[in-house]
C-alpha cells in the first residue's frame, strides 16, 4: 500500500516537491487555499487537491480545517503531513498534533518559526546571536536599552524574510515605534543591528545530521531590498574558506539545538564587521525562497525541493536515503522589480547564464554558473549595473506579506 502524503501550502511553490514526491511511488494530496485553485499545480503529480476559504490575510481556520482532513481521513489513510512554505510550517504541526501523525510538533515547530524562541533556544545553546529582548516587560525593554547601545531592529517574531522589520536609532524612536504596535507588541522582539554580511545556508537534513550543505553570501541583504528598494543578489561562498567551514559547523550545531530531524531548512548567519564573528540570525524548516533553490541547484546539481520530497518518503517508508552526486560549480543570482511588465532581457547573452525568469511580470532575475566564482562576481556586478539602468524599479515594503 502506498504511503500518503498530504502537502500543505497557502502559497503557490513546490511543484518540484510534489514531482519529486510522486516519483516515489507515493500518494499524494494537496490542501491549498481556495483563491490559489487556478495557479499552474503541478497536477500530474497529485492524487487529488482540497481547498481552504481563506481569510483577509491569507489566514485559515484551523477547526474547519481539523474537521475537513478528519472527513477524508475517514476513508484515506494520511501517513505524514508536509508544510510547503514558511507560513504552514505551524499549520502542519498543528495537523500532526490533533491527528498524532509523525514529524515535527508544535514545540519543535517555534524554533523554526518564532524569531524569539529562536534567538532563546540558539542562546541557551551557546550559538552566537546578536543581543535581543522580548517586548512584554517595561522594564525589561528599559534595561535592555541600557546595555545596548542603538540601532536596533524591530522584528516580527512570525514573519518570513524582511517583511514588517523597523530599524530605530534612538530610545525615542524605539518607544514610538511600539507604541504604534499597539496590542501586537507581544508578537515582536527587538535586536541589536550589527552591520556586516548576511549569510544563509541551505540544507538538507536526515537522521538529525545534516547530510547537504551550501554555504551563500547575500551581496544585498533581504532587508536592503525590502527596505532600500535594492537589487537582490546572492552568490556561493569560497569552497573550503574559513567562511564555508564556520558556517557548515555553525549550521550543525542550529539543527541539533533545535531539534531538526529530517527536512529542507534555510538558514541565515550575519559576520559582524566589528568582531569578524559569525552571528545566528534564522532559520526555517523549508526551503530558501526569492529561487534560491534553483541557485543551489546550477551549483551543487541538487534540487533542494526535489531531494527534500525524496527524503521524507524515505524517513516514512523506512528506505535509505541516497543524495545525488553533489558537484562544486559557482554560482548566482539577480533578480529585481522592474518598470516593464515583460522586460525584454536579451542584452544578457553571457553563456555563463544558466537560468532566466519568465514566469513573474515586472521581474527580471538571472543566475549565472562558472568555476570560478570571480567570473559569477564579475557578472552580478555588470548585470546589476545595467539592472539598474534599464529595469530597476522599488515598492515600499509591505507590512505584512503579500500572496
Amino acid at each position: 500500500m502506498a504511503t500518503t502524503f498530504l502537502c500543505v501550502s497557502s502559497y503557490f511553490k513546490g511543484n518540484d516537491f510534489l514531482r519529486g514526491m510522486k516519483s516515489t511511488g507515493a500518494t499524494v494530496y494537496l490542501v491549498t487555499s481556495k483563491k490559489l485553485e487556478h495557479k499552474p499545480w503541478a497536477r500530474e503529480a497529485l492524487d487529488d487537491i482540497f481547498y481552504v476559504e481563506q481569510g483577509p490575510e491569507n489566514e485559515w481556520h484551523m477547526p474547519d480545517v481539523i474537521s475537513g482532513l478528519a472527513w477524508l481521513m475517514r476513508d484515506k489513510k494520511i501517513d505524514r503531513i508536509v508544510a510547503l512554505d514558511d507560513f504552514d510550517v505551524e499549520k502542519a504541526a498543528h495537523l500532526r498534533e490533533h491527528f498524532r501523525i509523525p514529524g515535527m510538533g508544535e514545540t519543535t515547530c517555534r524554533h523554526f518559526r518564532d524569531k524569539l524562541a529562536m534567538r532563546m533556544k540558539a542562546q541557551e545553546e551557546g550559538i552566537n546571536v546578536p543581543a535581543f529582548s522580548s517586548l512584554f516587560n517595561n522594564d525589561d525593554i528599559h534595561r535592555y536599552i541600557a546595555q545596548h547601545p542603538a540601532p536596533w531592529i524591530v522584528k516580527p517574531r512570525g514573519q518570513a524574510s524582511a517583511t514588517g522589520m523597523k530599524k530605530v536609532h534612538s530610545e525615542q524612536e524605539l518607544w514610538e515605534h511600539l507604541d504604534k504596535l499597539g496590542g501586537e507588541r507581544h508578537n515582536y522582539l527587538v535586536e541589536q543591528f550589527k552591520p556586516g554580511d548576511v549569510y544563509h545556508v541551505d540544507a538538507l537534513s536526515i537522521d538529525g545530521k545534516v547530510i547537504f550543505c551550501r554555504v551563500s553570501q547575500y551581496l544585498s541583504t533581504p532587508f536592503e531590498v525590502a527596505h532600500g528598494g535594492g537589487i537582490f543578489r546572492s552568490c556561493v561562498s569560497v569552497f573550503g574558506g574559513e567562511d564555508d567551514k564556520a558556517l557548515q559547523a555553525m549550521t550543525a550545531d542550529v539543527m541539533t539545538a533545535f531539534g531538526m530531524q529530517y527536512s529542507a531548512s534555510h538558514t541565515e548567519f550575519i559576520k559582524n564587521k566589528a568582531d569578524g564573528k559569525f552571528y545566528f540570525l534564522e532559520t526555517a524548516s523549508r526551503v530558501g525562497g526569492a529561487h534560491l533553490a534553483e541557485m543551489v541547484d546550477y551549483s551543487s546539481g541538487v534540487n533542494l525541493w526535489y531531494e527534500w520530497a525524496r527524503l521524507e518518503y524515505a524517513v516514512a517508508a523506512g528506505e535509505k536515503y541516497k543524495l545525488p552526486k553533489v558537484r562544486k560549480d559557482y554560482a548566482g543570482i539577480i533578480v529585481s522589480l522592474t518598470r516593464q511588465e515583460w522586460p525584454d532581457t536579451s542584452q544578457f547573452n553571457d553563456p555563463e547564464i544558466a537560468w532566466r525568469m519568465t514566469e513573474m511580470d515586472h521581474h527580471v532575475g538571472l543566475i549565472v554558473q562558472s568555476p570560478k566564482r570571480e567570473r559569477v562576481l564579475e557578472l552580478l556586478d555588470d548585470y546589476a549595473l545595467r539592472v539598474a539602468r534599464d529595469y530597476h524599479a522599488s515598492a515600499p515594503a509591505p507590512d505584512k506579506p503579500a500572496n
